[in-house]
């Protein structure tokens, strides 16, 4: 029936379609609709005459084609007296297809289903379980009070089925049956206790469901049930897992101590800093024993913890809910990787996962930082995705990271997405509220902003500006200014009253301009939107209150206009307002206190999180995705003070399980427990020795689970032959338990010299190797023992080079987040290359890779437009504006550096004095010859100065500090790719003879469409030359255009190729360098220029 309901569901718009397709045939042609109705007819009449005949094989098609019409969504109601004849058919197949069709027509035909209860009845009995099971859900389909007494007869008996199938649906009858007469509760809740006992994984699903719709509250029958449910739960179909580890989370919850009372305990031992020794010594004496997590406990969480790699992701959701809200903080990190993993999955996933994710990321940053660019936003992302992963960001948003997620953030105010734009503001925003080191930094470029062609993108800036100035208003003046030319130009109402307040709250600090303000408001006044006349009347009050000689006049004439205003807001906060500053006999004693009221200090805005108040919720479910409690949510309650009495799940049948393990089975399997870092696992073997001391029922359990755990993974192959899963490559088997020794002994000495400094490097060094194992498990279990291999080998030879990543990463904080396509700059191309021997310098003099020497020989640059970038604006810079410019030359300060110059203006009316260059923050390998001291920079004076910047061929930026005699502000240069190279002159033959050495993996092209006037040799040669400073190579063919350059820093060969098709229109470009990355970002910028005219 599962997959009829489906096909029906997919296709039922097309059925509905056709109908009323037929519809709109009869309004239009009355005898074509006569001849349509009368046909449909016949064929119902074919359908009822082949259900009555004899033959089982003329009713068999009937039923087919009678579900097949049900499935397209066709009503086949009118056919049921003909159908219901058929219920007692011998012919299995028939009576298959009737309970089938019976199931969906039961509710609304009730009266004629009544009338086949007794074969019903007999079904229940029939020897085929198909049978039975099918007849109890008809039965339990016809929702008529009438036959409770019988359905509750039938769900008994069929809750005792020798078929685990029909005991499943027996589950699924209870729920029925309790939605349409809550009063059998009590005998449903005897039937759900019996069927808990079950051992089929069939049944467990469907009885834990039932459980939880009719008797949550009933804890008590989970208590027998508890070891067993958490043993088969491996085995469970997927959406049983889901609600079985629902409900064993909030069971979880009432029967152990929490797991989280160390963190306490700690903070506790902070406070008593303060207490007198007495009170310490009485607190001593009431201090609890330290925490022991319940067997029951830990065996919850190890057997729920390989459903990490499930399939389905709404079983990953509910794993990780499970560690969230139960495991101890220390374990609940491992959920971070498969939740990451899940955001490839379609967008309804994503949004519910990141939702989640956005929750957690709150209270426990640290668990999703090693991932944090798995959530930079894509082009393709839906808004909604956006601006959930703008959310995370924010939340992991620190002072290491921040400078990468403002260039993240720079990007993505760009977006054609206005609304995601706009919320890209408000997150800069909350980045600078929430870190103080960056609020300079953050104010400055939403001040660039505002210079924006983007009516939103401004508005939005004005909005986020006025929250940020009202935390330090007397440093922004000049900002204040800058914002009140704006009005001009703006026409979001929203920014407009956000500038309006502004000047109010600020009118005394900027005397001049506030009553200017004014004027031009007041002219505009009566076409203004009403939150700007509001804005408009506060500010008039307050500067009638500072400023009246200047704007009585100006404030009466607009309170004029506001008193006849058509809102009556409006007209309200008139009256109110001309009564509390313009004194006369009827006003009160308020007017005394205008100033005050109107000039209060007002608090500054606390821009938090949306996700703020989710956490009260359960992870994962509807109420948490809605932010309000959902019909038939279930609360988890507070974890008790003392844990009740845990004998309470001692079942002393369990013991049975012992024979279902074959012997030294656990031990041949326990290589697929290394999945995890060795840190779990220690905790985990630490774990099962303490389980060992607890009963014989919970050893025995365990054992269990560890049988079925490495069972897990091979159940898509379990029809093959065992010898074939344990055999494989003797030195196969060697390599991984020399592989396994070495990490045992790595993993005990990093224990002793602590777990926990050694945790975090360790995930983070091996982030990228365990997501892609974690890919390769995934993908099915014929791969498993190889990735096991590789995973293993990977871990060793990770652990050799440990110490020196160590290092690399304590001096390399942020550099380590830049820019993801340059990983291969990183490494130590820029660090000197070691002495080689005299053997072997003669031996590569003979190599082709040397003769590349005699062709490279550096030319003059083609002339382009010289184009000129921001270093430090004038506003950023309080007054002194610093643009920079390549100027394609060698540098003289070194053969491997770029030579940059930098362009300095003093636009205040004062000397500017002792510029100069300190505060460098340079990626590993990168260098700077920076100018030399500037005494004094006279008013409106300007000077050009050089420096040389060694970017090791990569476009990553050198940041630094520019200062004066007084201030320091930040600022940073990043070199277009085109700027990393110089012109190379070379013959045509030695072009194509590098060009052959340079193909395959070194060569990357694509095709470019333009109009063929943009294909003339002067303007190929003018686009090629404004994007890359690179050499025109001779060449012989009308058709194809050569290039050349090499890299500054390495040397390294740049061949560009524009070779035009003969249709004229399209072209080939062709880029050959062993600096692949460099060539595929050059690649991308040249491809736009030559295709736009």
């Amino acid at each position: 029936m599962s997959s009829t309901s489906f096909t029906y569901n997919e296709q039922s718009g097309g059925g509905e379609a056709t109908e009323l397709g037929q519809e709109a045939t009869s309004t239009i042609s009355p005898s074509g609709a006569f001849g349509l109705f009368s046909s449909d007819l016949k064929k119902n009449e074919d359908l009822k005459q082949m259900l009555e005949s004899n033959r089982d094989s003329a009713k068999l098609d009937a039923m087919k084609r009678i579900v097949g019409m049900i499935a397209k969504g066709k009503n086949a109601s009118e056919l049921f007296p003909a159908v219901v004849k058929n219920v007692a058919s011998k012919n299995i197949e028939i009576k298959k297809l009737v309970y089938v069709y019976l199931v969906r027509y039961a509710e609304e035909q009730q009266d004629l289903a009544l009338l086949s209860i007794s074969t019903f009845q007999r079904a229940l009995k029939d020897s085929n379980q198909l049978i039975r099971a099918s007849a109890l859900r008809v039965l339990s389909s016809i929702r008529v009070p009438i036959i409770v007494p019988i359905m509750m007869l039938a769900i008994k008996e069929a809750s005792a089925d020798l078929s685990p199938y029909v005991r499943k649906n027996a589950a699924h009858a209870i729920q029925k049956l309790y939605s349409l007469d809550p009063e059998q509760k009590e005998m449903l809740i005897e039937v759900i206790d019996k069927l808990l006992k079950d051992k089929s994984t069939l049944v467990a699903g469907s009885v834990v469901m039932a459980f939880e719709e009719v008797c949550p509250d009933r804890i008590d029958l989970i208590h027998k049930n508890y070891r067993k449910l958490c043993n088969l739960l491996i085995d469970v179909e997927e959406w049983g897992q889901v609600v079985i580890i629902h409900m064993l989370t909030r069971y979880a919850r009432t029967q152990f101590v929490s797991p989280w009372k160390e963190d306490v305990d700690l903070e506790d031992n902070e406070k008593n800093f303060y207490e007198s020794d007495d009170e310490q010594k009485e607190k001593s004496g009431k201090k609890k024993k330290p925490y022991t997590m319940d067997p029951d406990h830990r065996l919850l969480i190890r057997n729920t913890k390989p459903l990490l790699q499930s399939r389905n992701a709404a079983v990953v959701m509910a794993v990780a809910q499970l560690f969230w809200h139960i495991s101890p903080k220390s374990e609940a990190g491992i959920i971070s990787k498969s939740l990451v993993r899940l955001l490839r999955s379609n967008r309804e996933v994503q949004y519910i996962v990141l939702q989640n994710i956005a929750t957690m990321s709150i209270q426990r940053k640290g668990m999703f930082e090693p991932y944090l660019k798995s959530f930079y936003v894509r082009s393709t992302d839906p808004t909604m995705i956006k601006t959930l992963k703008l959310e995370i960001l924010t939340n992991l948003a620190n002072e290491a990271n921040i400078s990468t997620l403002l260039r993240e953030f720079q990007t993505y105010v760009k977006s054609q997405d206005k609304q995601f734009a706009a919320a890209t503001i408000q997150t800069i925003g909350r980045c600078a509220t929430n870190i103080s080191e960056v609020t300079d930094t953050c104010l400055n470029g939403l001040v660039y902003l505002l210079s924006n062609r983007d009516e939103i993108v401004v508005a939005e800036s004005v909005v986020v500006i006025k929250k940020l100035l009202q935390m330090q208003p007397a440093q922004h003046g000049e900002i204040i200014k800058h914002m009140a030319k704006l009005l001009d130009s703006i026409a979001v109402p929203v920014a407009r009253a956000s500038i309006l307040w502004l000047m109010g709250e600020n009118c005394e600090r900027v005397p001049k301009i506030a009553p200017d303000v004014l004027r031009k408001m007041a002219k505009s006044f009566t076409s203004e939107d009403d939150l700007v006349k509001l804005q408009i009347l506060n500010l008039g009050a307050k500067l009638y209150l500072t400023n009246s000689k200047q704007t009585k006049l100006l404030t009466q004439y607009i309170l004029n206009l506001g008193k006849y205003d058509q809102n009556y807001d409006i007209r309200d906060r008139t009256r109110f307002i001309r009564q509390l500053i313009v004194p006369n006999e009827k006003s009160g004693a308020l007017s005394k206190y205008a100033k005050k009221i109107f000039l209060a200090q007002k608090p500054a805005p606390l821009l938090e999180s949306p996700f703020k108040d989710r956490d009260h919720f359960q992870l994962g479910t509807l109420s948490h995705t809605l932010n309000t409690k959902a019909t038939g949510y279930l609360e988890l309650s507070n974890w008790p003070e003392v844990a009740p009495d845990p004998s309470v799940r001692n079942v002393e049948v369990i013991e049975l399980a012992k024979e279902w393990i074959p012997a030294g089975k656990a031990k041949k399997e326990n290589p697929a427990e290394k999945f995890y870092s060795e840190s779990e696992e220690e905790e985990d073997s630490s774990d099962s020795s303490s389980d060992s001391e607890s009963e014989s029922g919970s050893q025995s359990g365990e054992r269990d689970e560890e049988g079925e755990n490495s069972d897990a993974g091979s159940e898509d192959s379990s029809s093959e032959p065992e010898s074939e899963s344990g055999s494989g490559s003797e030195s196969g088997g060697e390599n991984r338990q020399t592989a396994e020794s070495n990490s045992r002994t790595k993993g005990t000495r990093d224990s002793e010299d602590g777990r926990k400094e050694n945790k975090k490097p360790k995930t983070s060094d091996s982030s990228s190797d365990e997501s892609s194992s974690v890919e390769e498990s995934s993908s099915g279990s014929e791969s498993e023992s190889e990735s096991e291999n590789e995973s293993e080998s990977r871990k060793v030879t990770k652990k050799e080079k440990k110490t020196k990543q160590d290092s690399n990463a304590l001096t390399k904080d942020i550099s380590l987040l830049d820019l993801d396509d340059f990983n291969t700059i990183s490494t130590p191309v820029a660090l000197p290359t070691p002495a080689l021997s005299p053997s072997l310098i003669a031996d590569l003099e003979g190599l082709n890779l040397s003769t590349s020497s005699s062709v490279i020989s550096v030319s003059t640059p083609v002339f382009a437009p010289v184009k000129t970038h921001v270093l430090l604006h004038r506003m950023s810079g309080k007054g002194l504006a610093a643009h920079y410019f390549f100027p394609r030359q060698p540098c003289i300060f070194g053969d491997t550096m770029v030579s940059v110059q930098v362009t300095l203006n003093n636009t205040t009316d004062q000397k500017i004095e002792n510029i100069h260059i300190k505060g460098k923050k340079l990626p590993i390998g990168m260098q700077m010859h920076v100018f030399n001291l500037i005494e004094s920079l006279e008013p409106e004076g300007s000077v050009t100065v050089s420096m040389g910047i060694d970017f090791c061929d990569s476009t990553q930026t050198a940041s630094f500090q520019l200062c004066t005699k007084d201030d320091c502000f930040n600022v940073n240069i990043q070199p277009p790719v085109g700027e990393l190279l110089l012109p190379v002159a070379m013959s045509e033959k030695d072009f194509k003879k590098e060009q052959g050495m340079l193909t395959g993996m070194n060569e990357t092209s694509a095709a470019i469409i333009a109009a063929p006037q943009n294909f003339s040799p002067s303007v190929i040669l003018q686009k090629v030359v404004s994007v890359a400073n690179i050499g025109v190579v001779p060449s012989g063919q009308d058709n194809i255009h050569r290039f050349a350059a090499k890299t500054v820093h390495s040397g390294s060969l740049m061949l560009v190729t524009v070779e035009l098709k003969e249709e004229g229109s399209t072209a080939q470009l062709i880029i050959n360098t062993e600096k692949t990355v460099i060539g595929s970002v050059l690649l991308q910028e040249l491809k736009p220029v030559l295709s736009h005219g």
